[in-house]
């Protein structure tokens, strides 16, 4: 299939990813695709140890990062595919496909995220979440001159469709008004960790309205708050509003 429109998602946990992985299944000219790095990336750190449903992971999905990207490059089964990644994911998998794809950040304020995050994942590093990794990715994208898209989730949240008609025109695709809603319930894309992760999402039939956090951040992840902040501020500037 020619002019195949590869969108590439790369996010933290614990954001609209899932949300936005649904948006782009509610049109009809596009293919879906749940973290399929997310097996790679157990499979070589000691995430696999505190993951839940690793097992079930490692046991069903493909394990060599190159051969995922691979697949990844030569999927052709729809216009527009839209593959939503973890930045983290990426380790040290050669970047050289990000040239040929639209390759978009999606990013959500740590005061807001890394909470929700360790509420699943106990005592989170800054290696579990991907704010470093985003600013490696931005380097990288600088220095190979590919212009990435930066989404950030509040902004989003609170004008989905200013913000997603944005999205579609710098990624060369026509907006559609379904993927502002969708069917409450699991999806069939969803990977095998949805029941620890996506309750929220199967909750929700679209973005659901931003709402700033109340309860006080937990004082024992303060430190991890600091390390995480500057990497999100430094990229807030460069998402669409």
């Amino acid at each position: 299939m020619k002019d195949i429109t590869r969108i590439y998602l790369w996010s933290g946990p614990r954001n609209i990813s899932t949300a936005l992985m649904y948006a782009f299944a509610q049109r009809e000219d596009t293919k879906v695709f749940d973290e399929p790095l997310y097996a790679y990336y157990l499979s070589n750190t000691q995430a696999k140890e505190y993951h839940p449903g690793s097992e079930d992971i490692l046991k069903s999905m493909e394990n060599n990062g190159e051969k995922v990207i691979e697949s990844m490059m030569k999927e052709t089964s729809k216009p527009v595919l839209f593959f939503k990644n973890m930045t983290h994911h990426l380790l040290d998998l050669d970047r050289e496909f990000m040239k040929d794809v639209v390759n978009v950040i999606l990013i959500r304020n740590p005061e807001d995220m890394i909470p929700s995050f360790a509420k699943v994942i106990e005592n989170p590093t800054i290696n579990d979440i991907g704010y470093a990794q985003h600013s490696e990715l931005i380097a990288y994208f600088k220095s190979n001159n590919i212009k990435p898209i930066v989404l950030d989730s509040t902004k989003l949240l609170q004008n989905p469709e200013k913000v997603l008609r944005a999205f579609c025109n710098k990624a060369n695709i026509d907006f559609n008004k379904n993927m502002l809603q969708w069917n409450i319930g699991a999806r069939p894309e969803d990977g095998v960790w949805a029941k620890y992760w996506y309750a929220n999402v199967h909750k929700s039939t679209g973005f659901s309205k931003y709402k700033k956090k109340t309860e006080a951040f937990p004082e024992y992840l303060l430190p991890l708050l600091e390390e995480c902040q500057p990497h999100y501020n430094k990229l807030l500037p460069y998402a669409i509003s």
